[in-house]
C-alpha cells in the first residue's frame, strides 16, 4: 500500500509534493510542545485545492488514513501521525496564497496554509487589521486556526476565530470540494455549513481556503501593566475597565507573580516592570482607529482602581517599544514554563464572574494533593479562559510526576464541571483530552457528533481517533 501511495503522490503532486524518507518527514512528527507522533506513511504537500481533492479521493478509494497538518503549534496532539495506525500526513504548507483583499468590504480571501502573521501583514498593508493574535502567529496557519477555532489575546473584543470567518472552502473525506467563498457579511440562506468545520479539528473535512473578516486598523493603542493584591481585585478591576474603557478594551490578561519570574528567567534582557513585586498583575490594552485620548482613559482607570484599593502600582507604555516589552512578559513566561519540563497544562473556560472563586478552590485542591506542587494560573480574564497549570515537585521521578499530574487533572476537571465550565477554551480536544471530553457529553450531544462524523467520513479515515474514538467513524 505504501509504495503504491508514494508512486501516486509523486505522479499527482510532482517531486516537491511528497516526502517519504524518515529524515525528511521527521519535523512533521513533532509539535511545539515536544510531543512526538509515529513515522507517517509519507507526507503529501499539495499546492492547490485540486491537489488536496485528488489525494483525498485516492485515499478514500484505497482506505488510507489521513491526518491534515498546519503549522505544528497545536497542544493536544491532534495533528501528529498516529502511533498505532500508519497515516498519511497531508501538509497544507504549500497552499499559502493571499487570494484577494477588499479594503472597502473589509475582507481577505486566503489559502489555508497562509501563516497567520502573513495574513496580518497583508491586511496591514491595506490599512486593515486581522485581529486574531496568538503567541505562535509566526508559524501557525490559518487553516489550523479555523480547524481549532483558535482564541488568543483579542477574544475579549473581536471574538474567537469562528466570529472572523465569512466563507470557507473544504475538501471532504471522499475528495469532493465544498466551497462557499462569498465575501458576504450577511447570508441567511439555510444551514450555515461552514460552522461544521470550524473547530472540528480536521475530523470532518480539510479546510483549504477561507474568507476572513477584517477590521479598521487600530493605529492608536496603549498598553499598561498593573500590580494588584489578589485575583479578587483583578476581577473587580476588570468590571471597572469594561465600563470605563467602553468597547475599546482589547486585552485584559491575568499574570501571577510567578509568571513574571519565569519570564525574567527565560529572557534575561527583561527587567522587573514595577518597583515592587505584586501577587498578581494585569496586562491591559486599549485600542482605537480614531484619535481618541486613550492615555486619559487609562489614567482615569488607574485613579479609580487606586481609590478602591484594586491596584497599588502600574506602568503605562509611552512608546511602541515599551508596549512590546510589556507584551514580552506574556510571551517569555511560556518559554520559562516549558523549560521546567513535564507539567500539567490546562485550557479551561469558566463564567467570568466565577474565576476568583474557582481559582481559590483549585489552588486548595492542588495543595491537598501535593503541597509542594506549584500552581501557575494565568489567562484571558475578559473571556473566562484560565490556563491553570501545575509544576510537580522537583524531587519526583518522571513516572511519579505524570501520575500526580493525572490525578490533579481529573479532580480539576471535575471542579470545572461543578462551575459549569469547559475543559477546553481554545486548544481543542485532539487525543489528549478525549476521555475527559467524552465523559462530559450528554447522550444527544454524543449521538449528533457521531452521526455527523459517520455522514461526512463513513470510512473513518480522516483524523481518526481525534475528538471521537476511532470506532465512531465507521
Amino acid at each position: 500500500m505504501r509504495d503504491e501511495l508514494i508512486t501516486f503522490l509523486q505522479q499527482s503532486l510532482g517531486p516537491n509534493g511528497v516526502l517519504s524518507n524518515a529524515n525528511d518527514t521527521e519535523r512533521y512528527c513533532l509539535d511545539w510542545a515536544g510531543a512526538r507522533g509515529a513515522e507517517p506513511l509519507a507526507v503529501a504537500r499539495p499546492a492547490s485545492v485540486d491537489d488536496v481533492a485528488d489525494v483525498m479521493r485516492y485515499c478514500h478509494q484505497h482506505d488510507i488514513p489521513v491526518v491534515p497538518q498546519g503549522g505544528g503549534s497545536g497542544l493536544v496532539e491532534g495533528a501528529l501521525p498516529d502511533r498505532h495506525t500508519p497515516e498519511l500526513v497531508l501538509s497544507l504548507e504549500r497552499l499559502n496564497r493571499i487570494r484577494a483583499l477588499d479594503a472597502i468590504n473589509f475582507t481577505i480571501s486566503v489559502d489555508a496554509g497562509c501563516v497567520l502573521q502573513a495574513v496580518k501583514d497583508a491586511a496591514l498593508a491595506e490599512d486593515c487589521f486581522f485581529p486574531l493574535a496568538l503567541g505562535a502567529q509566526g508559524s501557525c496557519q490559518i487553516g489550523g486556526n479555523i480547524s481549532t477555532n483558535a482564541g488568543g489575546l483579542n477574544v475579549l473584543r473581536y471574538g474567537m476565530t469562528r466570529q472572523l470567518v465569512l466563507g470557507l472552502e473544504v475538501v471532504l473525506p471522499d475528495g469532493r470540494v465544498l466551497s462557499d467563498m462569498r465575501p458576504l457579511h450577511k447570508n441567511n440562506t439555510g444551514y450555515d455549513l461552514k460552522q461544521l468545520f470550524i473547530g472540528a479539528e480536521g475530523t470532518l473535512g480539510i479546510v483549504t481556503g477561507a474568507v476572513l473578516k477584517l477590521c479598521p486598523h487600530p493605529a492608536n493603542s496603549r498598553v499598561a501593566l498593573i500590580g494588584c493584591p489578589d485575583v479578587r481585585a483583578v476581577m473587580q478591576l476588570y468590571g471597572l475597565a469594561r465600563r470605563s474603557c467602553c468597547d475599546l478594551l482589547t486585552a485584559f490578561e491575568l499574570i501571577p507573580r510567578r509568571c513574571i519570574e519565569l519570564a525574567l528567567e527565560a529572557a534575561p534582557t527583561l527587567r522587573d516592570p514595577l518597583d515592587e513585586p505584586h501577587p498578581v498583575y494585569v496586562l491591559l490594552e486599549v485600542a482605537a482607529s480614531g484619535e481618541l485620548d486613550l492615555d486619559t482613559m487609562i489614567e482615569t482607570l488607574f485613579s479609580q482602581g487606586m481609590e478602591r484599593q484594586l491596584l497599588s502600582d502600574g506602568v503605562l507604555a509611552s512608546s511602541e517599544t515599551q508596549a512590546a516589552q510589556l507584551w514580552q512578559f506574556r510571551e517569555a513566561m511560556l518559554e520559562g514554563q516549558q523549560r521546567r519540563g513535564v507539567h500539567l497544562r490546562t485550557d479551561i473556560a469558566l463564567p467570568i464572574s466565577a474565576l476568583d472563586t474557582f481559582h481559590h478552590q483549585a489552588e486548595r485542591l492542588v495543595a491537598e494533593l501535593s503541597p509542594d506542587a506549584e500552581v501557575i494560573a494565568y489567562g484571558h480574564v475578559g473571556d473566562g479562559n484560565l490556563h491553570f497549570n501545575v509544576l510537580p515537585p522537583t524531587g519526583l521521578d518522571d513516572d511519579d510526576k505524570l501520575a500526580l499530574l493525572h490525578d490533579i487533572e481529573e479532580q480539576l476537571f471535575e471542579l470545572v464541571t461543578e462551575f459549569d465550565g469547559s475543559i477546553s477554551a481554545e486548544h481543542g480536544i485532539g487525543r489528549i483530552k478525549q476521555s475527559a471530553f467524552l465523559a462530559s457529553l450528554s447522550a444527544p450531544e454524543y449521538d449528533i457528533m457521531r452521526g455527523l462524523k459517520r455522514l461526512l467520513d463513513p470510512r473513518g479515515n480522516l483524523s481518526a481517533g481525534r475528538i471521537l474514538p476511532r470506532s465512531d467513524g465507521r
